[in-house]
C-alpha cells in the first residue's frame, strides 16, 4: 500500500518543531482565601513571605532553522521581557534560549538556544512564490500538550489583513497584521509559532492566528517577513529599530464615535493600564513634547491611519534622523520634531 507523502514530510519536519515554555520567579502560593463579590466567592492567592518559585506563565510552538540552534516563533509567544524561556525538543531534552529579537509589527521573534549545536532544522522557502490552492501542512503543539500535531490543508487565500488580539477581543493588546497566508489547515491554541510547510517540507509561514467561532480559517505570517531580520540578528546580534516611546490606540470612525472624538484618524496617545505612562520618560516623544491624549496625525508628511499606522511609518524612518510630527492637541494642530533613537 502506497503511503501518503505527508508521512515523509512528518519525518522530515517534526524533529525540528519544538515547544517554548515561558516562566517567571513568582511568590510561592501557600493557599487561597475567598471573598464575596457580587453574590459569588472569588479566590485570591495567599503567598508565602520571602519564598518564590519558578512558575509557567505561557508558551507556544516554534521551530529550529539552523544547525547551531536559531529558533523562529511568534512575538506574542515570547513577549514577556522578564521571563525565562525554555525550548523543549522532547521530554528528555530541554534547553535555555535567549530572545534575540521581537517584532510586534509582524508578530515574529528570533531566539537562540544556548550551549549546544547540531540540531535538526528546517529550510526556509520563498513565500513570494506561494500559490492559491497549493497543499500545505501546519505543525505545532496545540494546547501545549499534543506535540508533533500535523494538520493538512490548502492555501485558502493570500495577502490577508487581520487584527489579532492577544487572548480575546477585550484585550487592549492588538496587532494589525498584513499580507498573511490564509489556510484551512487547523491552527489551534498553542500552535502559534509553529511552521506552515509546503509539500517539500520547507517553511512558507509561521502559524499565528485563527478566527474564533469559525471552522478552518487560520493564518500564517509569510516566512520572507523575517528573513531580513534574521540576517541582521546573525550579523549584529539584534535588530535595530527606531523608537518613539508612546502607547497609543489607532483611531477610526467607530472608536471616535464611542469616545466622542472629533478626529477619525491618527494615533491617540493613551496609556494601556493604570500606572503605566502613555509617554515613556526621556523617550524621543517625551523630549519632543508629546503629551497623553495628543493625537498624532502625520509623521514626515505621511498621514497616520489604519492602513498606514504609526508603527508602519516609524519602521521606515532612520535612526538618528529628525522626524516632524503634526499633533492634534484639543482643537489645535501643532508641529513637533524629534530625533529618533534605537529601540532598546
Amino acid at each position: 500500500m502506497k503511503k501518503s507523502p505527508i508521512v515523509e514530510i512528518a519525518k522530515k519536519v517534526c524533529p525540528a518543531v519544538v515547544t517554548i515554555v515561558a516562566s517567571k520567579d513568582l511568590p510561592k502560593i501557600e493557599d487561597f482565601y475567598f471573598l464575596p463579590f457580587q453574590g459569588e466567592k472569588v479566590a485570591f492567592p495567599k503567598s508565602i513571605k520571602n519564598e518564590r518559585q519558578k512558575t509557567k506563565i505561557g508558551g507556544g510552538s516554534a521551530f529550529i532553522i539552523s544547525k547551531d540552534g536559531y529558533v523562529l516563533t511568534c512575538n506574542h509567544v515570547v513577549e514577556e521581557d522578564d521571563a525565562q524561556y525554555t525550548v523543549i525538543c522532547d521530554p528528555d531534552h530541554r534547553y535555555t534560549a535567549e530572545v534575540l529579537s521581537r517584532d510586534p509589527l509582524t508578530d515574529t521573534a528570533i531566539l537562540k538556544i544556548k550551549d549546544k549545536d547540531n540540531f535538526p532544522y528546517l529550510k526556509l522557502a520563498n513565500s513570494d512564490e506561494v500559490e492559491l490552492g497549493e497543499s500545505v501542512i501546519a505543525v505545532g503543539n496545540p494546547l501545549g500538550e499534543f506535540e508533533d500535531t500535523l494538520s493538512a490543508g490548502i492555501v485558502s487565500g493570500l495577502s490577508r489583513k487581520i487584527t489579532a488580539y492577544n487572548g480575546n477581543q477585550l484585550s487592549t493588546k492588538s496587532t494589525c497584521l498584513r499580507g498573511l497566508i490564509q489556510t484551512d489547515a487547523a491552527i489551534n491554541p498553542g500552535n502559534s509559532g509553529g511552521p506552515l510547510v509546503n509539500m517539500d517540507g520547507e517553511v512558507i509561514g509561521i502559524n499565528t492566528a485563527m478566527v474564533m467561532g469559525a471552522e478552518n480559517i487560520g493564518f500564517a505570517l509569510p516566512i520572507n517577513y523575517i528573513k531580513e531580520d534574521l540576517e541582521e540578528v546573525k550579523k549584529e546580534g539584534r535588530i535595530k529599530r527606531p523608537y518613539l516611546g508612546v502607547k497609543y490606540v489607532m483611531l477610526n470612525e467607530q472608536v471616535a464615535r464611542e469616545n466622542k472624538l472629533n478626529c477619525t484618524f491618527g494615533a491617540l496617545v493613551v496609556r494601556e493600564m493604570f500606572g503605566e505612562p502613555a509617554v515613556a520618560k526621556n523617550s524621543c516623544a517625551d523630549k519632543a513634547g508629546v503629551k497623553e491624549y495628543d493625537i498624532i496625525l502625520e509623521i514626515n508628511g505621511r498621514e497616520v491611519n489604519e492602513d498606514n499606522n504609526l508603527n508602519d511609518i516609524l519602521s521606515n524612518c532612520v535612526i538618528g534622523k529628525k522626524i516632524k510630527m503634526v499633533v492634534l492637541r484639543g482643537d489645535k494642530e501643532i508641529e513637533l520634531e524629534t530625533t529618533l533613537k534605537e529601540r532598546n
